[in-house]
């Protein structure tokens, strides 16, 4: 016969919390912080920990996405001038013009999307 010996059972080692991190907060975060995990009827380890888990973080772009939305940026101005042109001399004027800036906009957005696909 076994004995009772009483008391929680152990934790499997999974289960276990091993580590402590620490986060320096102003006053107002702190409080903030407290507030939310109150209103969520939880204790502040027990808040940071769930808030963790359930939030989605987007990661910072690459240089190469950063280089390629930047070309992006340039051709976007440079379709603003063929408008001006196009506003100016007419719009069969810049047709041609037009057509091959959106041939390297479709280009480029292929590549924008293949690069983000990789992260």
């Amino acid at each position: 016969m076994t004995r009772n010996s009483g008391g929680r059972p152990p934790l499997k080692i999974e289960e276990k919390m091993n580590y402590r991190v620490s986060v320096k907060m102003n006053t107002e975060q702190y409080y903030t912080l407290k507030a939310k995990a109150q209103s969520a009827g939880m204790t502040i380890p027990e808040f940071v920990r769930v808030t963790i888990f359930k939030v989605n973080v987007i990661p910072r772009l690459s240089k190469d996405e950063a280089w390629l939305i930047r070309q992006l940026c340039g051709m976007a101005n440079n379709v603003n001038q063929l408008a001006h042109k196009a506003n100016a001399e007419g719009y069969f004027t810049v047709t041609k013009e037009w057509e091959q800036m959106a041939v390297l906009i479709d280009e480029l957005i292929k590549r924008i999307k293949k690069c983000s696909e990789k992260s």
